[in-house]
């Protein structure tokens, strides 16, 4: 005979089994593969028809310094990505022993070169050359990336500018799923100048997606799982390979995962693989919508790279 408490523990633990697998499968998947794609098939229809009018063909330009493997994959990809839309690119190669003078020169040479449209220095750089003087020594006006002063500056107060390229694919996977972000409580996890306080400044503004509420979490945050326990949408971006685990999130709450960190690994051929800042495998069933890494972010990062060199291309925010 089969008692009442052994039949609802049984019964208890059947109905937590379905809630879990309905949790699952109300989780979405953001694929920024898909999305990226989407944009540039848009990029390369309008490029299609500026060539037809008669107009320049827009020309991304990009410097790199020694032979950081990150980097290397990262600015073939923009490359690729400028073949495939139809874009001119043009990469420019130096050694790690290049002095800040011969890359300042060659900074000022394309901000006066008529036919580049935007360019970049991938960073980091070799620590004998300063990132910031690289970065101000920049045209704003060319500034693709995102990462010049005025740049910024502008982005904070809400005017047109050239938005910091992982800040602005982050607002393009919310706004293609449709992610309601208005008076939704936003966790910024991190706080560099690349992706954290751009993110913050970009989800508080009166936009959609943006109008949330924002908190910036940070190394020297205290009980920062008290934070991301309350909020509804959580932007990981310290850098710290899958810091963020499941109890430190609530169901139904929006992962974004910008953290791409190198570690060993002996399933790969190259001997690494790329890991997120979130635990994916354990925060996953609780998210309503979640990027994986890599197929997220970084994917989109690119593609903004291609959105801003369009816009430079075509005047439309510094005519």
């Amino acid at each position: 005979m089969i008692s009442g408490a052994f039949l609802l523990t049984y019964s208890t633990k059947i109905s937590l089994f379905q809630w879990k697998k309905s949790k699952q499968k109300t989780m979405k998947l953001i694929d920024g593969k898909v999305i990226a794609e989407q944009v540039k098939a848009e990029i390369a229809e309008e490029v299609k028809g500026m060539i037809a009018a008669g107009k320049k063909r827009p020309h991304l330009a990009v410097i790199i310094v020694g032979h950081d493997g990150g980097s290397e994959t990262y600015v073939a990809s923009k490359v690729k990505s400028c073949e495939q839309v139809g874009f001119k690119s043009t990469k420019i190669t130096y050694e790690n022993d290049v002095t800040e003078a011969e890359l300042l020169s060659k900074i000022d040479e394309l901000n006066k070169d008529e036919d580049v449209d935007g360019f970049i220095v991938q960073l980091p750089l070799p620590k004998h050359i300063s990132e910031q003087k690289v970065i101000e020594a920049i045209d704003y006006r060319k500034d693709v990336d995102g990462f010049h002063p005025v740049n910024i500056g502008r982005m904070s107060i809400g005017m047109p500018c050239f938005v910091s390229a992982t800040p602005a694919g982050i607002i393009e996977l919310l706004k293609r799923y449709e992610i309601e972000t208005s008076g939704k409580h936003c966790v910024v996890i991190g706080r560099s100048n690349i992706v954290g306080k751009p993110i913050a400044s970009l989800m508080m503004q009166k936009s959609a997606p943006g109008d949330a509420t924002v908190t910036v979490c940070h190394s020297r945050t205290k009980n920062l799982k008290e934070f991301t326990l309350q909020a509804d949408i959580i932007i990981a971006a310290l850098g710290q390979p899958e810091f963020l685990t499941a109890d430190m999130v609530k169901d139904g709450v929006v992962i974004i995962d910008v953290g791409t960190t190198r570690v060993p690994s002996t399933e790969t051929k190259s001997g690494f693989r790329l890991k997120g800042d979130v635990k994916f495998d354990e925060v996953a069933p609780k998210s309503s919508f979640i990027t994986p890494v890599p197929g997220g972010v970084g994917l989109m990062t690119i593609v903004s790279l291609l959105k801003n060199t369009l816009l430079a291309a075509k005047g439309e925010i510094y005519p």
